[in-house]
């Protein structure tokens, strides 16, 4: 099925009602016979990041895994890949910014720490977005799977099981679960959060940009980017033919 998936596009719609009957191992095992080789996978080795690369690799075990390392994980994010990596035997895809993280800041100064979105969003394309879009052009991917969850963000709540961005389509096998889910994958299977769950962080990306959830916040994503915005950039439409679909498809 991979070369008509290549010739013609598919109906998301219609897609759409048949593969939100399937279990997530069925979704991916869909994606992995309709894709093949031109399938891949993203990580960011988060908290809950053990349940989609069991999930994937245990249907796909040697599906590329993009992780877009941008300089300024904590430490215990490395220790928590490397554990994964070797437990899981992932095939491994690392990227990052051919900008150092030294020399960004030289030109821009501290990103992070200007306290406005402007700031934050060059931060996320030269140090996720970009990596990213060279890793899906070099693996030639035509399909993404990603472990997005819709209660994450109001983007996300907008996505369907799969969907398309910058001319990719995505696939979200996890789309529809709760904390719940993934706590009962993750036990069932033995499997960690990263080592900052039990610090009280439900989310986590880089040092200086993620902090412990509080009684304060009013959603989960608000630990993230000092609360100015909710997404990084990587799971964003890349063009404005495809931001304009989005926006209309969410009225």
């Amino acid at each position: 099925m991979v070369n008509a998936v290549l010739e013609s596009a598919l109906d998301l719609e219609a897609l759409n009602q048949t593969l939100n009957g399937m279990d997530a191992a069925e979704f991916v095992a869909w994606g992995a016979d309709t894709f093949g080789d031109s399938l891949v996978m993203s990580t960011s080795f988060g908290i809950q990041s053990a349940v989609m690369l069991h999930l994937v690799t245990q249907v796909v075990p040697n599906i590329p895994i993009i992780w877009v390392d941008t300089g300024y994980l904590p430490v215990e994010t490395y220790r928590f890949a490397d554990e994964l990596t070797q437990r899981l035997k992932l095939n491994l895809k690392v990227y990052q910014s051919p900008i150092s993280p030294a020399r960004m800041e030289a030109l821009y100064g501290r990103l992070w720490d200007q306290n406005n979105v402007e700031a934050f969003n060059r931060y996320d394309q030269i140090r996720k977005v970009e990596p990213m879009q060279r890793a899906l052009k070099e693996l030639e991917a035509k399909a993404w799977l990603a472990g997005l969850r819709a209660h994450q963000t109001s983007h996300r709540q907008s996505l369907g099981r799969i969907a398309q961005q910058n001319h990719l389509y995505k696939l979200h096998p996890i789309l529809t679960w709760h904390s719940r889910d993934v706590y009962q994958y993750l036990t069932r299977h033995d499997l960690p959060y990263h080592p900052f769950f039990e610090q009280g962080y439900v989310t986590v990306g880089d040092w200086h940009s993620s902090r412990p959830l509080t009684d304060a916040d009013e959603n989960e994503r608000d630990t993230r980017f000092k609360g100015l915005k909710q997404e990084c950039g990587l799971h964003l439409p890349q063009t404005q033919g495809e931001a304009d679909s989005l926006n209309s498809s969410s009225l």
